[in-house]
């Protein structure tokens, strides 16, 4: 897997998934913010939306967020955990991994790799995706 190093962007879209999660954070029903850059320069946030069942994850919501706006291109998207104070990178789970790769197919994802975070490309992230035959 190839890896990318952070820039300035990059560190102010992880600012702005820990400034959305701080403001919402619920550890009951929102412990997880995401953001995600556009091609036209915007960044859309989302919290996780639990419920008694399944919830959607951070990363649907930001990502239906900007597809209800008008997006259709999306260059990195990152996720951080709201219950520690310095709201480290997530990486995304299996279902997200797959909805990025329907939907975002040649972005980047922030995650954390040997400890430190790190972009990398979603094609990476699901070796032998399902694709519709």
């Amino acid at each position: 897997m190839q890896t990318f190093e952070l820039d300035e962007r990059d560190q102010a879209l992880i600012a702005a998934a820990a400034e959305v999660i701080r403001r919402n954070f619920d550890g009951n029903r929102h412990s997880v913010g995401a953001a995600l850059l556009c091609d036209s320069g915007k960044t859309y946030t989302g919290v996780n939306v639990d419920s008694c069942g399944y919830g959607p994850c951070a990363e649907p919501i930001a990502l239906g967020t900007a597809i209800s706006k008008g997006e259709r291109r999306f260059l990195t998207i990152v996720a951080v955990f709201g219950g520690k104070p310095d709201y480290p990178v997530m990486p995304p789970c299996g279902n997200c991994r797959q909805l990025l790769l329907d939907y975002a197919p040649d972005a980047l994802v922030i995650l954390p790799v040997n400890g430190r975070a790190v972009k990398v490309k979603v094609t990476d992230l699901i070796p032998a995706p399902y694709t519709n035959f």
